[in-house]
């Protein structure tokens, strides 16, 4: 069940109403949203439990250019989005059978009911709107409600209608924070939390306000204003921490449905559990894809969960097509242990194959600075033991150990007209996201927390983010800084100077961050040799002049090197150096082999197409392009700082693979390693048949920093105005 406990913290009731009993009585049936009911008090302080079932949606309003459209539905309640629902693609009666669970404060704020048609990368159609009496509602009585679509700008259209299932129950006041069980607080949360990582990762979290309105003294305010963060603070304590891992690989697709009309398509996967996405590559031309890829979802639920699943069709400049889609329940799977899943694509053809693994939780917890695993002698020999040299081989995806303390913030920009802000951190590893509890209008706020995460790989990034939290809006972002694990200084407290979103140069505060990091040096070595987790929630490319200019110089100093290299080769041949002319004959004479290239060139598409969407291709093709350059000269970078030590324990490994292959090369004779690396190359589909191909050289070289990333990683210098003695001395003065 998911509850959406942030509401029950924004207010607490000082009075505790009494629980009716609960009756078995058919449901009650109510056609439209009426007046209000005056035999509900309505000045009843208790809080109340709105158990809501979306049925389905009948006679929707087509907003699509094919007649139909792809409906979904939002749930506010005083301005703020409750819930929002999957979307039911080409369906204008669409069935969605889920549920969702409200508290509410008081019956005054009516329920909103909002249906948008789903347009992939434009802004969402309305299709209509309602709203519900919370009042009409009988206590403990299920109620079945129809509510008809309307659109204020055209009141006499028909919209359709959606039907619903409601139930009020009252909830006591008092101790509702201990009553509630672990499982409904972490659904509480992340019921909201869904908002926080909608898009490309940025907040967007619903207000934990309070309404000192209601309130009838100053103490009385400052007595709920401390409860409720402390109580706000525990709550984001428990509800982050996931209780699993779900391990999926995405092997293959099987005759898939053709969308172009070549007779093929360009599919590419969408996944989604909860408030977390996954988009694959995509595979050109085929109605058989080879993926290969795998990701991990966090499990937040005991029962597990609903895996959505959806099949798409990639079309340069145009919205890309519906193949088909599926679920998978997780609470169906045995724990500990791979399944082979064969999915029938529903609303289309074909099938998927995945590998699906649910895995124990690892270790990651929040804490107050006073409980600090590193100080606990015992426990820091402990994690010592763990990511000892004897303990090589077990369990090689657990690297190491982080720990972050969050400590505070100097002056951080103002975001709100009060000239405040109220400021919280998102902590980031890889795919794994913590974050603050909101310290509100300050902007020197003091979160004192410490953070714990496992390492999967040494040469991730640890982003820290910090945001202002806003009512009914996407948090505002305040400032930002990217620190590689392998720069960090062990237990030394430092004031890092926050940056912008491009992490190229410095914006207004300072945070104060205490890092370490314990790790296994082997462990760590052998990860660098397997493909690197990708990120699932990123922003998509867009087309940048200014990106694009960067990209073509990069790439432009990049061919220069060749070009230099090039000349250098031809002086060679041009004797200016005997000695070196005659180095260069020899070596020319062992190893010049004969090469052909074979260049297959694709028939070009002879469909017509309108003056907007060459616009859209036109686009696709620049920021292709742009893509293009940023690889290319990304890989001519990382072989360019692999020898220049900008990474040393990059260009220590380099070494001593270097040492390790001429020792066996000593030893051993080329043509038996040949033969040996042939043997393991074709027998290993046969061994491991969904086996991930991957390349160890370009997976070494995808954790070397391009110019780019070494320029977003470097730490700014403080200003010496932010440190707090200087600041007392200049208040003194």
């Amino acid at each position: 069940m998911f509850l959406c406990f942030l509401q029950l913290l924004e207010f607490l009731p000082s009075l505790t109403p009494g629980r009716l009993p609960p009756t078995s009585e058919p449901a009650k049936k109510i056609n439209t949203a009426g007046t209000s009911n005056a035999d509900v008090p309505l000045a009843d302080p208790g809080m109340y439990q709105l158990d809501i079932t979306l049925r389905r949606g009948q006679s929707l309003a087509a907003r699509d250019r094919g007649g139909t459209s792809d409906p979904y539905v939002k749930f506010k309640i005083g301005g703020k989005e409750v819930f929002r629902s999957k979307i039911i693609h080409k369906n204008l009666n669409p069935v969605w059978e889920e549920k969702a669970c409200i508290l509410v404060e008081h019956l005054r704020e009516p329920l909103y009911v909002k249906v948008f048609d789903y347009d992939f990368g434009l802004q969402d159609d309305f299709m209509g709107s309602a709203f519900l009496d919370l009042t009409q509602l009988e206590l403990n009585r299920p109620t079945d409600v129809t509510l008809t679509l309307k659109d204020p700008h055209y009141p006499d259209h028909y919209l359709g209608i959606i039907l619903l299932s409601i139930i009020l129950t009252p909830k006591e006041g008092e101790h509702r924070d201990v009553d509630l069980s672990e499982n409904e607080v972490v659904g509480s949360y992340f019921s909201v939390k869904s908002f926080f990582w909608r898009t490309c990762g940025r907040p967007a979290l619903p207000v934990l306000g309070f309404c000192r309105a209601e309130f009838q003294s100053t103490y009385s305010q400052n007595a709920q204003f401390q409860t409720q963060s402390l109580r706000l603070s525990d709550v984001h304590r428990k509800s982050q921490l996931w209780r699993g891992i779900v391990s999926i690989t995405l092997i293959e697709g099987r005759d898939l449905k053709a969308m172009d009309s070549n007779g093929l398509s360009d599919p590419y996967v969408k996944f989604r559990l909860g408030h977390q996405k996954y988009k694959s590559k995509i595979m050109p031309k085929t109605l058989n894809p080879q993926w290969r890829e795998q990701f991990d979802f966090h499990l937040y639920e005991e029962r597990g969960g609903i895996i959505d699943i959806t099949a798409w069709d990639k079309d340069a400049g145009k919205r890309d097509d519906f193949i088909g889609r599926c679920q998978v329940d997780l609470s169906a799977l045995s724990r500990e242990q791979t399944h082979k899943l064969e999915l029938q694509l529903e609303e289309g053809e074909g099938h998927l194959v995945l590998l699906v693994t649910l895995t124990a939780s690892a270790t990651v917890s929040i804490s107050d600075l006073s409980v600090n695993s590193l100080e606990d002698q015992k426990e820091r020999e402990e994690i010592l033991r763990r990511y000892s040299p004897l303990r090589i081989f077990h369990n090689l995806k657990d690297v190491g150990f982080l720990q972050v303390k969050v400590i505070r913030a100097e002056g951080l920009m103002v975001a709100d007209v009060t000239g405040k802000s109220d400021p919280f951190c998102v902590v980031e590893l890889n795919n794994d996201r913590l974050l603050t509890h909101t310290v509100y209008k300050n902007l020197n706020p003091e979160w004192n927390k410490i953070f714990t995460f496992n390492i999967k790989d040494i040469h991730s990034v640890l982003e820290v983010t910090v945001y202002d939290e806003d009512r009914d809006r996407s948090a505002d972002f305040l400032g930002k800084v990217a620190i590689p694990l392998l720069s960090i200084q062990n237990g030394e407290q430092k004031a890092y100077v926050l940056k912008n979103k491009q992490l190229t140069g410095p914006t207004k505060g300072v945070i104060y961050l205490e890092i370490d990091v314990i790790f296994n040096a082997v462990k760590a070595s052998l990860r660098t040799l397997i493909p690197k987790e990708q990120k699932y929630i990123e922003e998509e490319n867009r087309l940048s002049k200014q990106l694009l200019l960067r990209n073509f110089n990069r790439m432009k100093r990049c061919v220069m090197v060749l070009v230099n290299a090039a000349y250098y080769i031809n002086s060679c041949f041009d004797w200016d150096s005997p000695p070196r002319s005659l180095a260069a004959f020899v070596v020319v004479e062992d190893m010049l082999e004969d090469e052909e290239e074979e260049d297959d060139k694709d028939d070009k598409d002879s469909e017509k197409k309108g003056f907007i969407n060459k616009i859209y291709a036109i686009q696709e093709v620049c920021i292709s392009v742009q893509n293009i350059l940023d690889e290319v000269a990304s890989f001519g970078e990382r072989i360019k700082n692999t020898f220049n030590w900008t990474v040393p324990f990059l260009s220590w490994l380099a070494i001593a693979a270097l040492c390790v292959g001429t020792v066996i090369l000593y030893f051993i004779p080329l043509r038996y390693i040949v033969l040996v690396w042939g043997i393991n190359k074709f027998t290993k589909k046969l061994r491991s048949p969904y086996a991930i191909d991957n390349n160890e050289l370009l997976d070494f070289l995808s954790r070397v920093p391009s110019d780019v990333q070494v320029v977003q990683y470097q730490e700014l210098k403080p200003d010496p105005s932010h440190s707090p003695c200087k600041r007392k001395k200049n208040n003194l003065g």
